[in-house]
């Protein structure tokens, strides 16, 4: 049946009001920003105006208007009985008995074997964190950061002296970042409130960034990784060209914000400098004020009373103002070598409405797996394993990575892994492809 014939839905508690029966056709349409309905587990919910009052933001479950969310649903709700008590008054029908349960072209084997391949990670226990292993990663954070504080303290504020200190505390960052994204991803606690104030003070208090910028940003990357206009992390602000598509699409239409033929050589100047103490930091404070997010605010605040205290008297208010952009210098080239060697020289196109699984596995790679890397990238040298299960707690991620390999090798889906080493020379490469592409198009079409 389609055109939205009125039935009581099987199943569902009747609460007096008619449902209807929907084919894809009519749930498609409905993708606009005021006119908004997707489907999780066959049942259609109109989510038009729950998408402005979504905790995770408006925009993340805007993306799947018009589609069916169930993947995504299940990958970043770790309690989903409790978010049925809001689902239900969203819902308006189911698809009809003749409809697929997946939409477009889907493969249904993938997405059934992908489903059965979760329940068994569920049953093996795979999504229980060890606090043991995240008290000690809290715990060398601090240590890190009263090593630094005492190399100044007892031995002066020389340049060597200062280095070391900055190194220190450049580790302690990046590492505290990788901390916050545990919590981000509600992987710690069985709780997610203990996990979100967990996360406010390590973000706020440890880093000094806001937990609500991250979450509303961070999650619209793993809903559609690497997907024009979706993914905030592949918006450069027309600074770089990424991929195949837009370099293409770039030169075709005669635009040169910048010499992108050369970038992969200014990127060194622009990307791992300047992404955390310029682009984060301005975007940071930017959002807490356009929100009047206090809270996050707050904590802000609260990390810079605390490293000023610390290093005013030692080194004075100049002085701690260098210290503390050399830091962000430091720990803006770890993130963004780490961040990108996962995604930028992987497939970064337009929507295509892939399965989870594909859609995961096209965007991102795997570096190879060491007690050093596993610690220098927080253990996302098992980006894939992260993108199809976020809330996994990260020390479980080698033990599910063979089953997803398997699963790919059944279904012909590439899965890629590299050394560390290949992955950073790979960021490069990749810039350069796109922007000899664009060359091309710009020159010749």
């Amino acid at each position: 049946m389609g055109g939205g014939s009125q039935q009581t839905v099987p199943g569902e508690p009747d609460s007096g009001k008619a449902k209807g029966v929907y084919t894809w056709e009519e749930v498609q349409s409905h993708c606009s920003r005021n006119d908004q309905w997707l489907v999780i587990d066959r049942k259609v919910y109109n989510i038009t105006q729950w998408a402005k009052r979504h905790p995770g933001g408006f925009q993340v479950i805007s993306y799947y208007a018009g589609e069916d969310a169930t993947e995504a649903f299940t990958a970043f709700h770790p309690d989903p009985k409790f978010v049925q008590k809001f689902l239900k008054p969203l819902l308006i029908g189911e698809l009809a008995t003749t409809e697929p349960s997946q939409d477009r072209d889907k493969n249904a084997a993938i997405v059934q074997d992908f489903e059965t391949l979760r329940a068994q990670v569920e049953k093996r226990g795979l999504f229980r964190a060890q606090p043991l292993f995240f008290f000690l990663h809290l715990s060398h954070i601090l240590l890190l950061e009263a090593l630094g504080w005492l190399t100044v303290w007892m031995w002066g504020t020389g340049w060597i002296q200062t280095l070391v200190c900055s190194v220190f505390l450049a580790t302690a960052q990046a590492q505290a970042g990788w901390l916050q994204h545990d919590f981000g991803h509600l992987s710690v606690f069985k709780k997610s409130s203990w996990n979100h104030l967990a996360h406010k003070f390590v973000i706020g208090h440890l880093k000094g960034a806001s937990s609500n910028w991250w979450n509303h940003r961070h999650f619209r990357h793993h809903a559609k990784p690497n997907i024009f206009i979706k993914d905030p992390d592949i918006n450069t602000l027309h600074l770089f060209v990424l991929g195949r598509t837009q370099p293409v699409e770039y030169g075709i239409k005669k635009i040169k914000h910048m010499p992108y033929n050369r970038q992969h050589k200014y990127f060194f100047l622009v990307g791992p400098p300047l992404i955390i103490p310029v682009f984060f930091n301005i975007h940071v404070i930017q959002t807490m004020v356009s929100r009047r997010d206090l809270v996050d605010l707050a904590w802000f605040i609260s990390f810079y009373l605390r490293f000023f205290s610390s290093y005013i008297p030692l080194y004075g208010l100049v002085g701690s103002l260098v210290l503390i952009s050399i830091v962000r210098f430091l720990e803006s080239h770890w993130f963004v070598w780490v961040t990108q060697m996962n995604h930028i020289p992987m497939d970064i196109d337009h929507e295509k409405h892939k399965d989870w699984l594909t859609m995961q596995l096209q965007s991102t790679c795997n570096i190879e797996q060491s007690f050093f890397n596993d610690w220098f990238s927080g253990h996302l040298n098992f980006q894939i394993e992260h993108h199809l299960f976020p809330m996994m707690p990260r020390h479980n991620y080698h033990l599910v990575a063979p089953q997803v390999r398997e699963l790919c090798e059944k279904h012909g889906i590439p899965y890629q892994e590299k050394t560390l080493w290949r992955g950073f020379a790979d960021i490069v490469t990749s810039l350069k492809t796109s922007g000899d592409l664009w060359l091309d198009a710009y020159l010749h079409k």
